[in-house]
């Protein structure tokens, strides 16, 4: 973490607002190393393939069991499009073409910035993954809508149909009052 944590000196564990700053934050005092404390980044892709959705059902928590699109932390050093075509190889054993940004989604109860990609299916080549029950494709008046893993799949499904077939759009964001909490 710093220098002075591998030396023994503690490492960040002051939190004070430091200079230039407007929030607080530990901070090392030997070697003024500051802990930046940032939001996750979530990378992943809406997949059609002939006029279908591919979805995975979850194998891990959290919502077990339930339907989501390939998505998952992007990982150090890697490109956020590099990471959507990752997740959908891991989540549904797929390659994927991607288009375009369809949407980018702030949910800030859990720090997590979203980047949804639009994307196709290269060839009907898919399975279900470690981290999955299983991958299917779905007829749009088919996709399990009463058992989507999270609000951001629902806006990045709906996002992906507003826009099927449109060569250009500017991508979305979460919609209005609207910031991934669940409801009861």
């Amino acid at each position: 973490m710093s220098i002075s944590s591998e030396t023994g000196g503690g490492g960040p564990r002051i939190l004070e607002v430091p200079e230039g700053d407007n929030r607080e934050r530990l901070v090392c005092p030997d070697c003024g190393f500051i802990n930046y404390e940032n939001p996750k980044i979530v990378v992943g892709a809406v997949i059609g393939y002939e006029g279908k959705i591919l979805m995975c059902r979850r194998d891990i928590e959290p919502r077990r069991g339930y339907w989501t699109i390939p998505a998952g932390y992007l990982e150090l050093n890697e490109a956020a499009v590099d990471g959507a075509r990752r997740e959908a190889r891991e989540e549904v054993l797929a390659e994927i073409e991607i288009d375009r940004v369809l949407g980018i989604y702030n949910v800030p109860r859990i720090s997590q910035v979203q980047i949804i990609y639009r994307a196709t299916l290269g060839t009907r080549v898919f399975g279900a993954g470690e981290e999955t029950q299983e991958a299917q494709l779905f007829d749009w008046d088919e996709i399990p809508r009463e058992d989507i893993a999270f609000p951001s799949v629902h806006w990045a499904l709906d996002h992906y149909q507003a826009v099927e077939g449109l060569s250009e759009f500017a991508p979305y964001g979460n919609p209005e009052g609207e910031f991934g909490n669940f409801r009861n």
